[in-house]
């Protein structure tokens, strides 16, 4: 696991120079990407480090959607603004979650864990665009370490019954009493939160809104799914325990799904309904990792992974519109195929891999997803037909009303779009569409 800490640390070294961050996280994204494992064996394992495949698939993320934002946020760049402080609370957070990632300690995941919100907050607090960060950054600090303190004291309580804390040594509980049962809450809590789950959601809107592009990136693309990966590490310590509850799970994901669709439509914030339908898809991720078997768990990750790469690519694309017209909203900002005829097929491709539609990612982890959810009870299959289209709904709504009808009047003449632009949206789009076919492969021999 050195050899990916190691050159991260290094790159501090070198914060003075852009480019050479810029093409240094590139070139350790292709050396993560060369290192292609498939197997639920751990490797690379040292002294509390290790990964198996699902480590390795959201290190890569990590990484590779980090590359994406320093491509992405020029504009920091080109108007010095902080660029030596904003380099370098890219390197920590990227550090910060390669180590959540591939920790094999409980212990040292959770203080990793915990280590991504500081720089998460600085983002926010230093390059937020509106005085309200304040309030966002508290919204989301408070969330988060309210419902992480029990969740320290679980793992302690662990540590007090089995004398380690290792992945795969701590001995899960099989009873299923009502002290077992607050025990179970308080461990999965912190992680629901920052899935997030309908009713802990509300620090995700105002986080992004006020957040600056590279803090919607990385919320959207990698922090989100630091919940759900917590709860694939910790459930299985409460197999039976967790099996009890999968309605209360179930029952409340789909149905606070149907309800953020609903609040999405009636939005006009841009990057605000991109963040609630983050709530939506995260409803389904939850569902699949609730039921824990096979087709919930692969349909899980694959949507978390779809999710990571389309939602950053939304946030990078409702930024490039804010930069030129200076305004969120999709009464002002309508109209737009007028001004960025070519930004106008990147919003498609988007909004289609949004709603799921093929080839994208988030179509294969989806059919997973519904599978698994409907084989545990066909009464499900009536919210899911919803949740599937009002996420279609809310998707065209966006598109439609940012793209077309009438441009507001004080709009004269907007760059359409330039190089560095438009290889971050490609950069975001061909590996979400690419990577089905791996999967498409590998389907049909696991039936």
């Amino acid at each position: 696991m050195l050899k990916f800490i190691i050159p991260t640390l290094m790159l501090v070294k070198f914060i003075s120079d852009w480019g050479f961050i810029q093409v240094s996280l590139f070139v350790i994204s292709f050396l993560v990407g060369l290192n292609c494992f498939y197997d639920y064996s751990y490797f690379c394992l040292g002294l509390c480090l290790g990964m198996d495949f699902l480590s390795y698939i959201l290190i890569f993320l990590s990484v590779w959607i980090i590359s994406l934002i320093l491509l992405s946020s020029q504009k920091i760049n080109s108007n010095d603004h902080f660029v030596l402080n904003f380099l370098f609370v890219n390197i920590l957070l990227l550090l910060s979650l390669i180590i959540t990632f591939c920790s094999m300690d409980y212990l040292l995941f959770y203080i990793s864990f915990e280590m991504s919100l500081i720089p998460t907050l600085i983002l926010i607090l230093g390059w937020g665009y509106q005085p309200e960060r304040l309030q966002a950054g508290i919204y989301m600090l408070f969330y988060t370490l309210f419902l992480s303190l029990p969740l320290l004291v679980s793992l302690l309580s662990f540590y007090n019954f089995n004398g380690s804390l290792t992945l795969g040594v701590v001995k899960a509980i099989h009873e299923v009493y009502f002290v077992d049962s607050i025990w179970y809450f308080s461990t999965i809590l912190a992680f629901m939160v920052k899935l997030p789950v309908y009713l802990f959601h509300l620090w995700l809107p105002k986080a992004h809104v006020e957040a600056p592009m590279a803090g919607s990136m990385i919320l959207a693309g990698v922090l989100l799914k630091l919940g759900g990966y917590g709860l694939i590490r910790v459930l299985v310590l409460f197999r039976h325990i967790s099996l009890s509850f999968t309605w209360l799970w179930i029952g409340l994901s789909l149905s606070g799904s149907i309800i953020i669709s609903l609040m999405c439509l009636r939005q006009v914030d841009m990057e605000s309904l991109i963040a609630y339908s983050s709530v939506s898809h995260m409803g389904l991720v939850l569902c699949g990792l609730m039921m824990y078997n096979w087709w919930g768990l692969s349909g899980a990750v694959l949507v978390m992974v779809g999710h990571g790469l389309c939602s950053s690519g939304l946030f990078c694309l409702a930024n490039m519109v804010y930069e030129r017209v200076g305004s969120r909203s999709l009464l002002v900002s309508k109209g737009l195929l007028n001004f960025m005829p070519s930004m106008g097929l990147w919003w498609f491709l988007l909004s289609v891999s949004n709603m799921a539609a093929p080839p994208s990612l988030n179509l294969l982890g989806e059919i997973s997803l519904i599978m698994g959810i409907i084989s545990w009870s066909k009464l499900t299959m009536l919210l899911i037909m919803l949740v599937s289209f009002f996420s279609a709904a809310y998707t065209l709504y966006m598109y439609s009303l940012s793209q077309h009808g009438k441009f507001l009047n004080s709009l004269y003449s907007v760059c359409s779009g330039k190089v560095n632009e438009f290889l971050s949206l490609s950069l975001h789009w061909i590996p979400l569409n690419i990577i089905i076919l791996k999967g498409l492969v590998s389907v049909p021999s696991l039936l």
